[in-house]
């Protein structure tokens, strides 16, 4: 029925575009066109130094905010899994926000930030931010970020940079949209400044809801944000920035498989029980300062706070039960041709992070085209964690029908309760330095120093296990576990620029991941032995502008090797810090503007991961393309076509689950009714290709999206 809805909404927003078609002769302004990002433009992702894309010895990608609302996606981690090499390895577990990107996977190893700012996961997780409403772009900077951001950024990091207010001019936007699953959205924003140019305000608010692909997949989400800018002189500003993200997850972990495939006659059921939770709350509050004392010297600090609530409630782990009783990965047994289910787990965060960033930037003429620029700076953050589960409740397993089942209740008998507490405290000094030797040679280097600690205090509860009586009594000041680390790295590079629109560039980084959490990290016998893990990288490439700006390419060829994995060689055995990981490969991307109202984006990346066992780390495909035509046909009419091709994984670290490639089709049509509204139709899937996304575990597929159909009206002044 919602599909039928979707299209009667389709053909009555069509109906009235062609009625208002001569209005459309002035309607430019609302239809958004292609958002190819200048080389030459300054960005910060890549380094504190201010500089631009073709000056950055590493691979940089942006995705524009306006040009990933136009194509559709609705989520940070939609719009940033079509840039170079990043694939979507998001679960519930994780929040839905693990990224891989080369050859390496998770919130240990692809690190995501704001603003700048890095966000310490728990467990593996973060909520925070989700929309894409309230993000200006995300930069996308591959390979290792340790030197500039910290320990778990060897595979790269992902900088989502929000929406700013805006001095010089006012703003408007507005859109609601209806589509298949019942789903629906309003958004809307606006800026300005409201004294001259001394002080100037942005919000931005957006609410999704839909009831999902699959039984019992109701969700929505609230974001929220809201920014004020003082600029008592030029050389002076102060922002004060909070954001808020409320969500309700779709409660899916995945379809499990029959017979090693999938079963489309079951990919709309959700096996997890009919009670289940999950609820991610975020608050985030700024203040920056930005000093420029002179035309040589500017000065940044950013002081921050983010409380994070997530709660999870659910019966999370299924499989199909084989004619010999068993299921095929032996996580469970019963009745043949049933579908096991396991794993009740109820687990709360309560997490807060505090902290405060602060750079100063020097630019020194040295005579002629020599000149230096120096960044140094330092950063330290306090993350505050108390862990709350059931654990101790009885476990829960059970068996149901393929179809037509009773989804049941959650089991829990001893309820969600505090069981730990951790303190996180990090702090850092850094530097970066560019030393220009002529107008097209530059020598650029960086160093990170860090110190992390982390210490744990397990809870007592009284005998009847209702009422917390103390703490576990340890000798390292009354911690349960310690830890702390010390990590430098560096990375050193050069910049070779034949003319004002090519680079070419190579570059050695270092980079520290560690083997867990760290704001968890004492929970784990075996992370509480172990030092990080350490990693290094060699990258070459060249990046150029062409056709007047019109037209960008890069390519890029790398490999990282990464050390000091734990691993178990014999059964049962010790368990030993002396694994290896690496991966090697080639990126590139172009972005053209062609005649006739045409464009081209289109990205890919081949890569060869392994472990020094030889197999293919889990999660990590080896080919991975984008491709995205646009026609203008008119200055009111335009049409979208996206290719996206993700290759064959394994959901195990010995190679022993496969899950198949994919390549899903996206289209769009948007049309200017008058010069501030216009209507969009966004198809999805539109092949219907049935496809995993991810995987809970080895026969357990996270699946995309089915065919889908989206109407929008958008308005902006």
């Amino acid at each position: 029925m919602t599909d039928v809805f979707a299209a009667r909404a389709t053909r009555a927003l069509l109906l009235a575009a062609t009625c208002l078609c001569p209005l459309a002769a002035q309607a430019q302004e609302i239809v958004v066109t292609g958002q190819n990002v200048p080389l030459d433009k300054p960005n910060d992702s890549g380094s504190r130094l201010n500089l631009s894309l073709l000056e950055t010895p590493a691979s940089v990608a942006v995705v524009d905010g306006g040009e990933a609302r136009a194509r559709g996606d609705f989520t940070v981690q939609d719009a940033v899994s079509r840039a170079p090499g990043i694939t979507n390895v998001g679960d519930p577990g994780n929040g839905d926000t693990a990224l891989a990107a080369r050859g390496f996977r998770g919130q240990g190893s692809v690190l995501q930030l704001v603003d700048g700012i890095r966000l310490f996961p728990v467990a593996g997780t973060i909520t925070f931010p989700v929309d894409i409403w309230t993000v200006e772009r995300v930069d996308v900077l591959s390979g290792p970020a340790s030197v500039l951001y910290g320990q778990g950024a060897l595979g790269g990091a992902i900088n989502v940079v929000t929406r700013k207010p805006n001095r010089m001019r006012y703003d408007v936007e507005a859109e609601g949209g209806y589509g298949s699953q019942n789903s629906w959205h309003l958004a809307g924003g606006a800026g300005g400044p409201i004294l001259g140019d001394k002080i100037a305000v942005r919000v931005d608010g957006s609410y999704r809801q839909s009831d999902g692909f699959v039984d019992r997949g109701k969700s929505d989400s609230v974001a929220l944000s809201g920014a004020l800018l003082v600029a008592p002189s030029e050389r002076l500003t102060i922002t004060l920035r909070h954001d808020y993200g409320d969500q309700h997850p779709m409660r899916y972990f995945g379809t499990p498989l029959v017979n090693s495939q999938l079963d489309t006659s079951i990919r709309h059921n959700n096996y997890n029980v009919g009670d289940s939770e999950m609820h991610f709350r975020d608050n985030r509050s700024t203040v920056t300062i930005d000093w420029s004392p002179s035309s040589a010297i500017t000065i940044n600090n950013t002081v921050y706070r983010l409380a994070t609530k997530r709660k999870w409630r659910n019966l999370e782990t299924y499989c199909w039960i084989a004619a010999s009783g068993d299921c095929p990965n032996g996580i469970g047994y019963g009745t043949p041709g049933n579908i096991y289910r396991a794993d009740n787990f109820g687990i709360i965060h309560d997490q807060v992070q505090w902290g405060d960033q602060a750079s100063a930037r020097f630019s020194s003429p040295m005579g002629g085209d020599i000149r230096n620029d120096l960044v140094v700076g330092f950063d330290a953050n306090w993350v505050k964690l108390t862990y709350s589960h059931d654990f101790a409740s009885d476990y829960q397993e059970d068996e149901v029908p393929k179809q037509g089942f009773n989804p049941g209740l959650f089991l829990d008998t001893v309820g969600i309760a505090p069981r730990y507490r951790t303190r996180t405290v990090e702090y850092a000094v850094f530097a970066e330095d560019r030393l220009q030797l002529s107008k097209q040679l530059s020598l650029i280097a960086g160093l990170r120093i860090e110190n992390d600690e982390t210490g744990r205090w397990t809870f007592v509860y009284n005998p009847a296990g209702s009422a917390i009586v103390g703490e576990v009594p340890a000798l390292n000041g009354g911690k349960t576990a310690y830890r702390s680390f010390s990590d430098a790295t560096w990375r050193v590079g050069a910049v070779y620029q034949p003319t004002s629109s090519v680079s070419l560039y190579a570059q050695y980084s270092t980079g520290v991941d560690p083997l867990g959490t760290l704001t968890t990290y004492t929970t784990s016998a075996t992370q509480y032995a172990f030092t990080n893990a350490r990693g290094e990288q060699i990258e070459a490439g060249v990046k150029a502008s062409f056709l007047g700006g019109k037209g960008s390419a890069t390519l890029a060829a790398y490999r990282i090797v990464k050390h000091d994995l734990a691993v178990q060689r014999v059964t049962n055995g010790p368990i030993l810090q002396i694994g290896e990981q690496s991966s090697k490969g080639i990126e590139a991307s172009v972005s053209v503007e062609l005649p006739g109202g045409f464009g081209i984006d289109a990205n890919g990346t081949v890569l060869d991961a392994h472990y020094d066992t030889g197999a293919t780390p889990p999660g990590i495909p080896e080919q991975v393309g984008n491709l995205w035509l646009r026609w203008d046909a008119t200055k009111a009419a335009q049409a979208r076509v996206g290719l996206r091709y993700v290759g064959r994984r394994f959901s195990d670290d010995g190679n022993a689950f496969r899950v198949p490639a994919y390549a899903v089709v996206d289209a769009a049509l948007s049309y200017a009714l008058t010069r501030n509204v216009a209507v969009d139709l966004r198809l999805y899937n539109l092949l219907d290709k049935n496809y995993a996304v991810t995987t809970y575990s080895d026969e357990q597929w996270i699946l995309g999206r089915p065919r889908s159909v989206d109407v929008s009206l958008r308005a902006r002044f």
